[in-house]
């Protein structure tokens, strides 16, 4: 079964890309996929991975290790999860500095101090000795974050750090990556199922559905104008405040799968705007420079738009 298929993006620094879609559509699995965190039986089986100048995928383990959380950091989504209960907060912090460079104890101590600052944890040094089950989950949150910086990553993967939090934490996090990625001008691949995060963080989006890319390009470009189905009906179940909305009901599971396994577009048992062609399956195809689209009816639709 391939979990993911078919998803290729390009990111300079001071680029972020969103990457949307449901449960189950492979926004997780890109990401580990470019960690080399897959869990088994997961794995890679072709492609490649480019990474300044070198194919992540024909790395030692050794060699991944050195890129992993210094080159490149994560942001989990589950800061209880990522952080281990049985030890300090500064210690674990420390940690991730000594496994990529031999610092003296009392300057990886300043640095810890210094991003748990800039993370927006209150008086920092004194939060050295406490353990995770004392911080609420938006300080827990904002350890993951201080911890992803330290060793000033030039690409930083996060996937879905808001979940957990409620409406007001999430836009105080929200507001503290942006902050973050303005100052360091890093590169920042954001996986998320809220557009609303999207809208607010990312210059470009990715939308996937079922292990592919049915939708990319720039935010609002997408936003005003989607062209595929799937991309509308996630928009469209987006809540917008006083405003009552009825959302299309889909299928179950099962008859998904079915018109997923007979071959053709995987979202067409799903899809209002579905016909005899959709059971062959698509291209993503690009409509011009920024974006692009894997949909029969969209490419027809953009087609004769472009005639007229």
């Amino acid at each position: 079964m391939h979990a993911v298929e078919d998803v290729s993006f390009e990111l300079d620094r001071g680029d972020t890309l969103g990457i949307v879609g449901e449960s189950g559509s492979g926004k997780t699995a890109t990401v580990m996929s470019l960690l080399g965190l897959l869990p088994p039986p997961g794995r890679v089986v072709r492609g490649e991975i480019e990474f300044e100048g070198q194919d992540l995928l024909t790395l030692r383990d050794d060699e991944l290790r050195r890129i992993r959380g210094n080159r490149m950091a994560l942001i989990p989504q589950n800061p209880m999860a990522a952080l281990n209960p049985l030890f300090t907060v500064g210690w674990q912090l420390r940690e991730a500095i000594a496994s990529h460079a031999s610092a003296p104890k009392r300057e990886a101590t300043a640095r810890v101090v210094e991003m748990l600052g800039q993370a927006g944890i209150p008086d920092p040094r004194a939060q050295l000795d406490r353990y995770p089950h004392e911080f609420s989950g938006g300080m827990r949150q904002r350890i993951l974050i201080a911890m992803a910086m330290l060793n000033n990553p030039v690409l930083l993967l996060a996937d879905e750090p808001t979940t957990a939090l409620d409406t007001t934490t999430q836009a105080n996090v929200l507001e503290l990556l942006v902050d973050i990625v303005e100052r360091s001008k890093m590169a920042v691949l954001l996986i998320t199922h809220n557009m609303g995060v999207v809208a607010s963080m990312c210059e470009r989006v990715i939308v996937m559905y079922r292990g592919r890319v049915v939708e990319s390009g720039l935010v609002a470009d997408v936003f005003r104008n989607p062209k595929h189905p799937y991309t509308q009906e996630l928009l469209r179940a987006t809540p917008r405040f006083g405003e009552r909305r009825s959302v299309r009901a889909v299928l179950d599971e099962s008859t998904e799968h079915d018109a997923t396994v007979a071959g053709g577009c995987a979202y067409r048992s799903r899809c209002p705007f579905a016909e005899a062609q959709c059971a062959i399956p698509p291209a993503l195809t690009a409509l011009d420079d920024t974006r692009s689209v894997r949909c029969w009816v969209a490419l027809r639709e953009s087609a004769n738009a472009g005639v007229a």
